[in-house]
């Protein structure tokens, strides 16, 4: 049976989701956009900032189930504006130095209107 990860230390979720799963020796974050944990809002408005933040975000839930952004497996990124792909790829890059398989896509519009989603999936 699958166990729900919940920290304080990430923004909670924003709808009828949990912020991540752990399943069969995985754990399967949902996708984490630029809301500050402590206040509850989106306060960076740069592609770097909003990025740097994701990443804080997913680093705080795959350490509450146990994991680490470096037993990463796979993400899925999502950006408003592929002209954002070189300084999103340049960040990411700080926090997934394992390099993760990844996909990352334009998405026409994303919750909050945010430029960045990433989502994990990670071994625990």
């Amino acid at each position: 049976m699958a166990k729900t990860v919940y920290t304080k230390n990430a923004p909670d979720a924003i709808g009828p989701y949990s912020q991540a799963k752990i399943a069969g020796g995985l754990v399967f974050t949902s996708g984490q956009i630029a809301i500050n944990p402590a206040t509850g809002n989106v306060e960076a408005t740069t592609i770097e900032e909003q990025t740097h933040q994701v990443c804080k975000n997913l680093k705080a839930v795959l350490e509450e189930a146990g994991s680490s952004l470096d037993k990463a497996v796979k993400t899925v990124c999502f950006l408003k504006n592929m002209s954002d792909f070189a300084a999103f790829n340049g960040i990411y890059g700080e926090y997934f130095t394992s390099k993760p398989a990844r996909s990352c896509v334009a998405a026409a519009a994303l919750p909050k209107d945010v430029l960045v989603e990433v989502e994990v999936v990670a071994e625990l």
